[in-house]
């Protein structure tokens, strides 16, 4: 998987939208995922969702029901079937398949399309009763579940698992994935038609306006002493081991490095007891996690099994140099040692390398930062909402992507 993009960045461009409220559609979301739950796709698809709402579209969304639902917020409607936790993930719950339920929701809204996120058995009863009844169905890749038997003492079950997905996305229209090395991996593995869907970030949640001295006085450091930041699921296939190895390495050379680690997981105990150095400070959301970022210094994004890797973006946003692997998010939005810092993918010297670099050279890593910031400054998830609809309704448009800042501006504006 490793990236041949880094030489074909995104270049700005001038898009014309079509005004919201035109041609108001029905547009059916199918999920396992959906906040509070914590993770990349739910993050993703209900920001689509309310996108998709406030440009007047009548939205459904097919998901499973969450404890502590309520009443339904926001503008569109839902449809909650019952649903199981996931093992070893207690904030996280699979759909069941409730095939009657599933087609009488979409025969009664009659959508014109279906978009079907995720794998699991609702997914599958979706896309089953899409078929059914003649409704468009778009599929989306969002997990690289082909990738996490070997992160689970099971690599074997990799090309069973390839074979899986494989049957569930040819029933498809079309696949939407968030970058071409995972459109060119997919057509390798015999999918269908693939079309590459962006991502956006909120730069006014995740900006350096929100840096907290406070904040950062609460973890024991000054605000010369940098900070090496995790936000992410603590959980074997996001390698995060890496990311201790290297605060440990660093720790004799810089005493006053810290590593924050932001999230939750099936890892979580086994680290508290490995690194007692760090700063575990749980889930966090909203204005709260815009603060932890904005109030650290360095990201580390170590995982190796993303599509795409949302807290690349919300790290830029908030003024961090990050260091990634060249691939997905890292190698879509970073310009190696001119915003950021990519080691090859897989590279775990490399990688250490580039943490290296970020730690011992302030000077440079704010540098980073500021043009991390500016880099993104014009990704919008309106304009991702508008793409996505295309791709639902089958809308031929002209490729487009968020507009990104020239690296020459980044660096001298």
């Amino acid at each position: 998987m490793m990236s041949a993009m880094n030489s074909q960045k995104p270049t700005p461009l001038n898009v014309s939208l079509p005004a919201p409220h035109a041609g108001r559609r029905r547009i059916a979301v199918v999920t396992e995922t959906w906040p509070p739950e914590i993770n990349g796709v739910a993050h993703t698809l209900s920001t689509l969702v309310k996108e998709l709402a406030a440009m007047g579209d009548d939205v459904l969304v097919i998901r499973p029901r969450q404890r502590g639902d309520g009443r339904e917020a926001g503008g569109w409607q839902e449809c909650r079937v019952p649903g199981l936790p996931v093992p070893g993930y207690a904030g996280l719950r699979f759909g069941l398949p409730a095939t009657g339920r599933v087609r009488r929701a979409l025969s009664a809204f009659q959508p014109d399309a279906v978009y079907v996120a995720t794998q699991g058995p609702l997914g599958w009863a979706a896309a089953r009763a899409a078929r059914k009844l003649g409704i468009r169905l778009v599929t989306g890749f969002h997990t690289n579940f082909q990738a996490y038997g070997r992160h689970y003492g099971a690599p074997r079950l990799e090309q069973a698992i390839w074979s899986w997905l494989r049957h569930f996305h040819s029933a498809s229209a079309l696949t939407l994935v968030p970058n071409e090395d995972q459109a060119a991996e997919l057509t390798a593995a015999g999918f269908g038609p693939t079309a590459r869907l962006e991502r956006g970030v909120d730069n006014a949640l995740f900006t350096p306006a929100r840096r907290d001295p406070m904040l950062r006085a609460g973890w024991g450091v000054s605000d010369r002493d940098p900070v090496l930041l995790y936000v992410g699921r603590l959980a074997a296939e996001k390698n995060i081991a890496l990311a201790v190895r290297c605060f440990e390495n660093l720790q004799e050379s810089y005493p006053c490095l810290r590593l924050l680690v932001v999230g939750d997981g099936p890892l979580a105990s086994a680290l508290r007891l490995r690194c007692p150095q760090a700063i575990f400070v749980g889930v966090r959301t909203g204005l709260d996690l815009a603060r932890h970022y904005a109030s650290a210094d360095i990201l580390l994004m170590p995982s190796l099994t993303e599509t795409f890797g949302n807290v690349v973006l919300e790290g830029m946003a908030s003024g961090l140099a990050v260091c990634t692997f060249d691939y997905a998010a890292g190698a879509r939005h970073i310009l190696d040692r001119e915003c950021g810092l990519l080691a090859p993918f897989g590279d775990e010297m490399a990688f250490k390398d580039a943490v290296h670099l970020a730690v011992s050279d302030p000077i440079l890593r704010r540098r980073y930062g500021r043009a991390a910031r500016l880099r993104v400054a014009r990704l919008d998830w309106t304009e991702v909402a508008y793409s996505f609809r295309s791709h639902l309704l089958g809308v031929d448009t002209v490729s487009q992507s968020p507009g990104m800042v020239p690296v020459e501006e980044c660096l001298h504006g």
